[in-house]
């Protein structure tokens, strides 16, 4: 029997997981002499490379010595903390990552307020202590406080403390020193975090925590068993705890498969304390039990929380649909949406009644939609999304909003505006903490606040500034708050833009077009300072006449366009537009797209 070990690490978004995580399986020898090491080899498709951040939960193990240590990465980023909560179901202790010179954040309470409840035991790791403007000392106080004040018990406030540089793959014990390599943090383990329970006689159980999703043999459940021995081709019951009066459902488990590395290793049989994947159940999902053939004991489990934001989904209906998208159907669109929800199980998909092209699709945030919509677009999917909604919820008779916990850091000079912004945004101030020549500022902020406001952020705070938010809870509606005060700049007819018509257009606001671009009617290319849209000729070429004056054929001058990624797409929408998202290009459009159709409606709703 092997000796084992099951952790989970745990940090706010950019505290360096993966790349400690990196360390560490190159340290217990998971590499061959020869083999080619990737960087952030646990974010293992293109959007978590090329973001930098970690969207599905990993697993992987190493060895050290005799013991088998499971490694668990989990995402950092609010939106996907529905997959935290669940995953640290899994483990019997936690890594807790702290930035050396952030301290902890918003996501860092979230996750380590889950792992105390838990009762798990907490290792907690400063990492990046290589940094020029690490702040060591201060920090360590800063991660005591945090305890203190999520009620840990004495033996969690007596947690050990390691110093980690993830990026040099070096801990030691005193925060003045500097270690050679992980062998502390790997020692640290083995003695702090207890083993699994292992009883193998019992009857078979374990919770389903996690599910990936295979074209060949369809749902992969992965979970650690709770007691008992699995083996392939063995008949089990599937049961839920929260739907004690359905039946349990017959399955056979077709393939058993234990994480070695980075690779997932094909077993015929597997014991409590192991987290083991397993397919061959058509139907399973998250938080879903798996017992011995008439053993049926589902294990209790935290309701997956429910989505806060909801975008509409649809059919391209643009003039240019169906030119640059391999599945462009309302049947393509909805199995391929389905198909994401057996992934992701915070993912909510409805149809809309009267229509049979339109989605509702409601998830955990902004960031969690869009990597959808980036994925979509990549795989040659072509549709129009609406702009996000927040989703209501009436409590004791009271219209309530999902409210967000939103720190921000800015240097000093830019606090005021910031503090200002926010304020109009019905945010409630919290507190206030100098860091060093900055400022941390705490808010609690209406979701619907925070749309459209991460770019202004930005500008605002000369690119100086971080801002982090977590979903806090439901309070009682705030009230109105103005969504955009500026303009869209419409095209007024279908073409391709030219250079005479953008410099005409230029004056009236900021371009999004080049000339070359191909237009219709009702498409947005640049965004105006007036409240109100303007039409726009961009397709206007000069008129040609015989006389020639000095001066008139002198070369335009365009300024450049502003290019728009998705996300600053989504937060420029206002509640009439639509974004045209195609594999090859994002276009702003109104929702109603002739022009004189827009005006009456716009009359009558006034």
């Amino acid at each position: 029997m092997d000796k084992l070990r099951n952790i989970a690490i745990i940090a706010h978004v950019d505290h360096g997981k993966t790349t400690l995580v990196d360390e560490m399986l190159k340290q217990s020898g998971v590499y061959r002499e020869n083999q080619e090491i990737v960087e952030r080899v646990m974010d293992s498709n293109d959007l978590e490379r090329e973001r930098g951040i970690t969207i599905m939960a990993k697993n992987t193990a190493v060895w050290y010595g005799d013991t088998k240590i499971n490694i668990v990465d989990t995402p950092g980023h609010a939106d996907f903390g529905g997959e935290v909560e669940r995953i640290l179901k899994m483990v019997n202790g936690v890594l807790l990552l702290v930035d050396a010179a952030e301290g902890p954040m918003p996501q860092t309470r979230f996750v380590l307020s889950r792992a105390l409840e838990l009762g798990h035991r907490v290792i907690v790791v400063v990492n990046k202590i290589d940094r020029p403007d690490q702040r060591i000392h201060e920090v360590i106080d800063e991660v005591l406080e945090l305890l203190i004040d999520l009620n840990a018990t004495d033996e969690q406030l007596d947690s050990p403390m390691l110093f980690c540089s993830g990026r040099n793959g070096t801990a030691s014990y005193s925060p003045d020193a500097v270690g050679t390599d992980l062998k502390p943090l790997f020692e640290t383990i083995l003695e702090y975090i207890p083993e699994p329970e292992m009883d193998e006689e019992a009857p078979f159980q374990m919770l389903v925590s996690s599910i990936d999703y295979n074209e060949y043999v369809g749902r992969i459940a992965i979970g650690r068993i709770e007691r008992g021995v699995i083996r392939q081709n063995q008949e089990i019951d599937v049961c839920n705890y929260h739907r004690p009066d359905d039946a349990p459902l017959r399955a056979k488990v077709v393939s058993l498969y234990q994480f070695e590395g980075l690779s997932r290793v094909p077993v015929t049989e597997a014991g409590a304390g192991n987290i083991i994947a397993m397919s061959g159940i058509g139907e399973v999902t998250i938080g879903d039990t798996i017992c011995a053939k008439g053993f049926a004991e589902p294990i209790e489990f935290v309701k997956i929380g429910a989505p806060t934001l909801e975008m509409t989904f649809s059919v391209n209906d643009s003039p240019f649909a169906g030119r640059e998208g391999k599945f462009v159907t309302s049947r393509q669109i909805r199995e391929r949406l389905t198909r994401e929800t057996m992934k992701d199980v915070s993912l909510r998909v409805t149809d809309i009644e009267n229509s049979t092209d339109s989605f509702n699709v409601a998830g955990r945030g902004e960031m969690s939609l869009s990597i959808l919509i980036e994925t979509m677009r990549r795989e040659g999917y072509e549709f129009q999304v609406s702009p996000p909604r927040v989703l209501y919820r009436e409590i004791d008779g009271k219209l309530c909003e999902p409210v967000e916990r939103v720190v921000v850091d800015v240097p000093q000079e830019y606090m005021g505006s910031v503090m200002e912004k926010l304020g109009a945004r019905k945010g409630e101030f919290l507190q206030m903490t100098p860091v060093g020549s900055r400022m941390k500022l705490e808010f609690l902020v209406p979701s619907r606040g925070l749309f459209g406001y991460r770019n202004e952020f930005l500008t605002d705070t000369k690119g100086e500034g971080i801002l982090a938010s977590v979903f806090e809870n439901y309070q009682p509606y705030k009230g109105d708050i103005a969504r955009r005060t500026t303009g869209s700049l419409i095209a007024h007819e279908t073409g391709e833009a030219v250079a005479y018509g953008i410099w005409n257009a230029q004056e009236r606001g900021a371009m999004f077009i080049s000339p070359g671009t191909k237009v219709y009617g009702g498409m947005i290319v640049g965004v105006t300072q007036k409240s109100d849209d303007v039409p726009v000729n961009v397709c206007r070429t000069k008129h040609l006449t015989n006389t020639r004056a000095s001066g008139s054929d002198e070369a335009l001058r365009l300024v450049p366009p502003k290019q728009m990624s998705l996300e600053q797409c989504l937060e420029f929408l206002a509640d009439d537009e639509l974004l045209e998202v195609t594999p090859k290009n994002l276009r702003l459009r109104k929702s109603i797209l002739d022009h004189s159709l827009r005006m009456k409606t716009l009359m009558r709703n006034r």
